[in-house]
């Protein structure tokens, strides 16, 4: 064995390997990257939630697009070795950081960025310190960082025409957080939620839950094909999904409620709420533990 094939394979137990980013084509001209299961914490990537585009006759929009510059260049590279069509529209689904951190990427492009009626609001309170932490949550990938408010804000509902397709746009009062859409493709009936609706991980409360309960409902009534979530699996049984995530945050309200109802502290309630829960969901301990430190405050005053 030489001298430096010896050095080098002494050094791969400590190298460490991008993994590929990947695209899934669900439907005709619909496409999603999958991110991965992690929490939103230190080192934890930018590569967290689902972020897909849609490719009409016109052009393509983009539906999240991660949590960094990085990421969101990754996820253009892929709509170019797809189509040279124009990137009309960047639509974020939410604020969260996972989501919309990325959309410098795009800027080359001059989209129109769409968002809630409250998410420019919404990002100018948080943008110091999302823009803080963005060093410590990807690392040099956070170079060129912006948040970058929508140019066309949904207050209601609204569509896009991409030639050939329609995307309806629909804004939601307070509920996973204070600036939610969910877009449907009337053309392969898709429907993307952002994080109203999780699959396989653990919900995460930024809002108001009895609002959020109310919101489930309502997608339920969309009756899609398919549902892309904010993160896990795209689900063609929609209802099933909803069904659990209902249940969730549903078990989560009651028991938080009785655990006031009896005196109980929120250290206390955080060590025995939605415990029931505990073995469906990825993420639990730690999502479940700033849920119920989020709304035990907020039932007290009920």
């Amino acid at each position: 064995m030489t001298k430096s094939l010896f050095v080098l394979l002494a050094l791969l137990p400590s190298l460490t390997f991008a993994a590929p980013f990947s695209i899934e084509k669900i439907a005709p001209g619909v496409y999603v990257h999958h991110g991965q299961h992690k929490d939103l914490a230190p080192h934890y990537g930018g590569d967290i939630c689902n972020i897909s585009f849609v490719v009409g006759n016109k052009g393509v929009a983009v539906i999240d697009t991660g949590g960094s510059p990085a990421i969101g260049s990754k996820l253009r590279k892929s709509i170019r070795k797809i189509t040279q069509k124009p990137i009309l529209y960047v639509i974020n689904t939410h604020v969260h950081p996972d989501h919309a951190l990325g959309n410098a990427a795009f800027k080359q492009d001059r989209p129109v960025f769409v968002g809630h009626s409250k998410l420019a609001e919404t990002m100018a309170q948080r943008k110091e310190i999302y823009l803080r932490n963005q060093a410590e949550w990807v690392g040099a990938d956070a170079a060129g960082t912006e948040l970058i408010p929508p140019t066309l804000a949904i207050s209601a509902t609204d569509e896009l025409d991409l030639g050939g397709r329609t995307l309806r746009l629909t804004a939601y009062p307070v509920a996973h957080s204070p600036s939610d859409l969910s877009v449907l493709d009337t053309s392969s009936n898709t429907l993307w939620t952002g994080d109203l609706l999780f699959i396989e991980r653990t919900p995460s409360i930024d809002g108001d839950v009895p609002a959020w309960l109310e919101v489930i409902e309502q997608l339920r009534s969309v009756q899609a094909a398919r549902i892309v979530p904010g993160h896990g699996s795209v689900a063609a049984n929609g209802g099933g999904a909803l069904d659990d995530e209902k249940r969730y945050l549903t078990t989560l309200l009651a028991d938080v409620r009785e655990a006031i109802k009896h005196g109980r502290s929120m250290e206390e309630t955080i060590a025995s709420a939605a415990r029931s829960e505990e073995s469906k969901w990825l993420l639990f301990d730690i999502t479940n533990r700033r849920n119920v430190a989020r709304i035990f405050p907020m039932l007290e005053w009920e």
